[in-house]
């Protein structure tokens, strides 16, 4: 069974940064690919950014040139640096885990950029 929690989450001001990290736990390959996801109500799941186990990353058009990614493969660990926020950034942002052909979700962590 693999288990992820989030944090880092909160209420931030336009043009504010944020930290998000997500840790797994539980039987995890060292071949993975990980990422963040964001959902708003009444809209899909969408991918923000991900990261394989080698490094290799893509991104959301939306959040080029302001969010990285980045993981820590000892820790089983995924983080997303969120610079220049803007309103429309406001969502749950899920961490997500793919290996083995099996996704894993965490329980999700509030962002809202609000003035």
């Amino acid at each position: 069974q693999v288990h992820l929690v989030e944090s880092g989450g909160g209420l931030v001001q336009p043009g504010g940064s944020l930290r998000l990290s997500c840790a797994a736990s539980g039987s995890i390959f060292s071949d993975n690919r990980m990422g963040w996801y964001r959902q708003v109500p009444g809209k899909q799941r969408e991918l923000v950014a991900a990261i394989l186990s080698g490094g290799s990353t893509n991104y959301a058009d939306s959040v080029k040139g302001r969010f990285t990614i980045s993981r820590d493969n000892a820790k089983n660990s995924v983080y997303l640096q969120m610079n220049s926020l803007k309103t429309e950034d406001t969502a749950v942002y899920y961490c997500n885990i793919v290996m083995n052909w099996l996704s894993y979700w965490g329980q999700g962590t509030q962002v809202t950029v609000s003035s």
